[in-house]
């Protein structure tokens, strides 16, 4: 029987305005694996059973040779856990996943060394919250509040606070919501560029990795000079700290051409690179399978 992948969609509530860019980037992977003789099945989240009965997974039939996954809440991770302790590889691994919730990124980043603005994970219930370390930020207006788990699903998840009766009122509004915790994040002024990559850890070289970069629209736009290199191996740097092998994210390039990491995310929908990006990624993933398979 020809080796079988799973490929687990994005939840829509996490994909606020890129539903189709990030169903046809899945797709398009999916067509370019099946393209060389492999057979995918694509699922939703809520394909993949519940969260409450571990083991149901592993009663599938037949049992995928790798799952790759634009999924990301804990409940479908769960799901999706016993496989990936039974030895079948997931892109990205769960683990990776998981890193990307911001609480968990700023940490990690912090001790790669890969350079971030200044961060501070705070609690949003007032109660509970060490106040004077909301109070320090103050002469540092304007700052992010973002929330501190999964990436940008609403508004209000990412907001830009001048002063601090703003951000009191931020947290109490996340806190509203039942997030717990909030990522305070100095602001950079400068260009801000988007960035994508493929590739995982097992790679030679930098030059193994597939990379692109582009300027954000909306924004006025400086051209500060940079070492496209040094863009490469901040984001490359990041993405092993994560370990990540597909990714996405956000840097900002400041006057002085220092590059700050703002985000990384898992998997995102590489809209501007979806044909290149998908021929990619399809490589990648049939030699995670081909790697398998020889172990």
């Amino acid at each position: 029987m020809r080796p079988h992948l799973w490929g687990i969609f994005r939840e829509r509530q996490h994909s606020p305005g890129r539903e189709f860019d990030d169903t046809e980037i899945l797709r398009l992977v999916a067509k370019h694996i099946e393209a060389a003789g492999y057979q995918v099945s694509l699922k939703g989240p809520d394909e993949l059973g519940e969260a409450g009965d571990p083991g149901a997974v592993l009663m599938a039939d037949p049992l995928p040779s790798l799952v790759f996954l634009m999924c990301e809440r804990l409940e479908a991770l769960r799901v999706l856990g016993p496989l990936e302790m039974g030895g079948i590889p997931h892109v990205n691994p769960l683990e990776a996943v998981l890193n990307t919730y911001r609480d968990r990124m700023i940490t990690l980043l912090t001790a790669s060394g890969t350079p971030i603005p200044e961060s501070q994970v705070i609690l949003c219930n007032p109660s509970e919250r060490d106040q004077l370390s909301v109070e320090r930020w103050a002469d540092l207006f304007p700052i992010w509040v973002k929330r501190a788990d999964v990436h940008n699903t609403q508004t209000g998840d990412v907001e830009l606070i001048r002063s601090s009766e703003e951000l009191q009122d931020r947290l109490v509004a996340l806190n509203a919501r039942g997030i717990a915790r909030a990522v305070l994040q100095r602001h950079v002024p400068g260009d801000l560029i988007k960035f994508y990559g493929v590739g995982g850890p097992d790679c030679e070289n930098r030059q193994e990795r597939w990379f692109r970069w582009f300027y954000h629209r909306d924004q006025e736009l400086n051209r500060y000079p940079f070492p496209e290199e040094a863009l490469h191996a901040v984001t490359q740097r990041a993405a092993i700290a994560l370990s990540l092998e597909v990714y996405g994210g956000d840097a900002i390039v400041t006057p002085r051409g220092e590059i700050f990491l703002i985000d990384i995310n898992a998997w995102p929908s590489f809209a501007l690179f979806r044909e290149e990006a998908a021929s990619q990624i399809a490589t990648w993933l049939l030699h995670r399978v081909r790697r398998g398979a020889l172990q």
